[in-house]
């Protein structure tokens, strides 16, 4: 391409910063004017932003001098994360993580989002910052652009919008593909984990509400007449204790990597061997989050496996040891992942503090109880069906990631001038 006009961005369009008015002003929210942040930014589907999470009101507007920006601007977020952006499909401000670019009348806004869409490795890259990394306003300016005719510019946003909204709708249904994946594995969970694997086995009321049924042969019990030594909380662990020849010092990211744990952390700390004693893990425990069932809605727990040194864990997570462990902890760790109890977490952290489930709230909840015969066959089909859910997932993930990668090249190539008949 023979770039008709080419310099710094800011000879292109004008860059507007954002403002965040008072959130204590209650006359300058709730209004008629779109207010978008990097968050609606990052959830959007598609290329034009229309609808924000919140608005603000003319006021706001008035005395904050929040900045306007007319439809077909771009909106850009330049921190945490930098380079999630759209087309302003109706008129709007934004907040201090983003800038907007109104385009002077030599440049298509659709355009100048596509030719930023291609570049954002260069706008992470020219980026600085001490407490968080921005794109400033002078960087952002400072960026070198070239530009077709204003025709030939429209014809390529044109071809690309057709092209992009079809992989878009492919990306978007192989998604969908992956969360429901992800409810048939929670459905088989919560099945197999309250009612068991034979669909013929007489049933009984369990007596709780909440479980309904259950099979014949089985039990319903506190989970604290399950455990060897009860429940514990994590850890806590100063900076200043942290040291690379100490203790292995499993962080709650680390625990939740798969089903399973069996040993790798980026953290060691000093720690006695009472502390060692109290809080160590070993082959058939498993974990479970605190905060992140709540706040994430993860529901994650994971089984301990074989570990070859010490390990600790930090204060986020809870310990839960059971009574014959080589049978139960694998259908517990299930058990805590299943919808139905993920609920009933739900419920009785609603009632506290951020801090989440406690060790005491923990022991007090039902378990349904088979046969210890049974849970192990039951944690085994979890596990195949984890395996399987997981290998399709992977390949669904990988269609994805190619998509996305044909729909980045594409741009690059179209604002390039790479493609034919579009000059």
């Amino acid at each position: 391409m023979i770039p008709n006009y080419s310099g710094s961005l800011r000879y292109f369009g004008r860059i507007k910063n954002g403002t965040t008015p008072a959130s204590g002003e209650a006359e300058y929210w709730d209004g008629d004017v779109r207010w978008a942040t990097p968050e609606d930014l990052g959830k959007l589907v598609g290329d034009r932003i229309a609808l924000t999470k919140r608005q603000v009101t003319e006021k706001a507007v008035i005395e904050n001098n929040l900045n306007i920006l007319p439809v077909g601007s771009v909106l850009i977020s330049t921190r945490a994360p930098i380079g999630h952006m759209a087309i302003t499909a109706e008129p709007m401000t934004f907040n201090q993580g983003c800038r907007g670019i109104i385009p002077n009348e030599r440049v298509d806004g659709a355009f100048l989002y596509y030719l930023l869409k291609s570049r954002v490795p260069e706008l992470n890259a020219v980026a600085n910052g001490t407490t968080f990394v921005e794109l400033s306003r002078d960087e952002l300016a400072a960026i070198q652009v070239s530009f077709p005719p204003l025709k030939t510019q429209r014809r390529i946003a044109q071809f690309l919008d057709e092209k992009t909204a079809r992989i878009d709708g492919l990306i978007e249904k192989k998604r969908a593909l992956l969360d429901r994946l992800a409810e048939k594995r929670q459905a088989l969970i919560t099945r197999a984990v309250t009612k068991g694997l034979n669909p013929d086995a007489p049933m009984k009321p369990s007596g709780i509400n909440w479980l309904g049924d259950i099979p014949a042969h089985w039990e319903v019990k506190r989970l604290r007449f399950l455990l060897d030594g009860g429940t514990i909380n994590g850890l806590y662990k100063p900076k200043d204790q942290f040291a690379v020849d100490g203790v292995a010092f499993v962080q709650m990211g680390e625990a939740f990597r798969g089903v399973t744990f069996d040993g790798g952390t980026n953290d060691r700390v000093l720690a006695s061997t009472s502390e060692v004693e109290k809080w160590g893990l070993k082959e058939g425990d498993f974990l479970i989050a605190r905060r992140s069932l709540v706040f994430e809605g993860s529901g994650k727990s994971v089984r301990i496996s074989h570990l070859s040194e010490d390990h600790l864990f930090e204060s986020s997570m809870i310990r839960i040891r059971p009574l014959h462990a080589e049978k139960i902890s694998g259908f517990l760790s299930y058990y805590f992942q299943s919808a139905i109890c993920r609920a009933v977490i739900l419920s009785i952290t609603k009632q506290v503090t951020i801090s989440g489930i406690d060790s005491q709230q923990l022991r007090d909840i039902w378990v349904p109880v088979p046969p210890l015969d049974e849970t192990s066959a039951i944690w085994k089909v979890c596990i195949q069906s984890d395996n399987e859910h997981e290998a399709v997932g992977e390949r669904i993930r990988e269609s994805i990631n190619q998509l996305e990668k044909y729909r980045s090249a594409l741009i690059t190539a179209a604002v390039t001038g790479q493609i034919g008949g579009l000059q």
